[in-house]
């Protein structure tokens, strides 16, 4: 029989809702919550395919699931690839293609970061040319992490002296100051496999619990719009399972946060329809993946890693 791993931390619903799923199928696939411990250079894994939700947060996690794909697991996401990715890179790559972004600047740490001096930076110009880049990006703007999630660090700015108070609190971490969508409507999508989409409406200035209750839905032209823009997204990023999110202004759709590979599932937080939603499509993709079965590396490469995610 094959089998599916789920790598998880703090999430209550999901997992378990997922394993019972799968299960519940009768498919040939049996579901599990993974026990691992130390990990050896032989160390054999039991599974076809892992779920990773929690390696973003516990590097040995995502050094044992490198291990993993190396012995032909299938991985959803790519350990090798969200190891190198970050936000400014995916708002750059979307730039490239033609999709729409805001703005963006990369910034240097307000701080030198650990291990360094200011002779470490003979190469960056300092002081910046604040107003140069004020200019561009213009106000309201955002500035946040280049690789970070979950709403951490993430400031609003509206005027120069707030951008300097909330760019002092920064201290080591580098950020990008970005334009703000003033938007009419905004969509968190799932994409699931690089081919399912579950677009929902979504209220980012409402409390957490009343985000998914908004007073606005998509045409069936933005329907089709959103959907290919999350394919789209999701094949160049190489990612498995991600949210997109678009905030809508003049009626074309920004790309805003699209690195979120171990996205929010939680029944109370995403609601109960896309929670449905969500948990039968993993399923049946999961499923789908072991039933191929694993997938050695035809060469001992990193780009033979890096590759096209779980599904390719």
């Amino acid at each position: 029989m094959k089998k599916i791993g789920l790598l998880f931390g703090m999430e209550q619903s999901f997992p378990p809702a997922l394993v019972q799923e799968i299960n519940s199928r009768h498919a040939g696939v049996s579901a599990e919550f993974i026990k691992i411990g130390g990990v050896t250079l032989e160390t054999l894994f039991e599974y076809d395919v892992i779920l990773d939700r929690i390696s973003q947060d516990v590097p040995y996690y995502r050094a044992m699931l490198k291990l993993a794909a190396l012995k032909g697991v299938r991985v959803v996401n790519n350990p090798f690839w969200w190891s190198a990715d970050d936000k400014f890179f995916n708002y750059a790559l979307a730039n490239e293609t033609g999709i729409p972004v805001p703005k963006t600047v990369l910034l240097p740490s307000k701080n030198h970061p650990p291990e360094t001096t200011a002779e470490s930076f003979r190469n960056l110009v300092y002081p910046l040319n604040w107003q140069e880049h004020f200019d561009y990006v213009g106000f309201p703007a955002y500035l946040k992490p280049f690789d970070g999630g979950g709403w951490k660090h993430v400031y609003k700015i509206d005027t120069v002296d707030q951008f300097f108070e909330a760019y002092a609190e920064t201290d080591n971490i580098v950020m990008t100051l970005q334009e703000g969508i003033d938007f009419t409507e905004y969509y968190r999508c799932y994409c699931i496999g690089k081919k399912h989409v579950r677009i929902m409406p979504y209220e980012p200035r409402n409390p957490h619990h009343l985000r998914y209750q908004a007073g606005f839905a998509p045409s069936e032209a933005m329907l089709a719009r959103l959907e290919e823009l999350c394919i789209q997204i999701c094949t160049m990023l190489s990612y498995d399972f991600n949210t997109i999110e678009f905030a809508v202004r003049d009626g074309i759709p920004y790309a805003i946060d699209y690195m979120n590979p171990a996205p929010d599932a939680e029944k109370t937080s995403v609601q109960e329809d896309n929670f449905d939603w969500v948990l039968k499509t993993t399923a049946s993709y999961l499923i789908d993946l072991a039933q191929e079965g694993r997938r050695v590396p035809s060469e001992y490469a990193w780009s033979s890693f890096i590759g096209k995610g779980a599904g390719r």
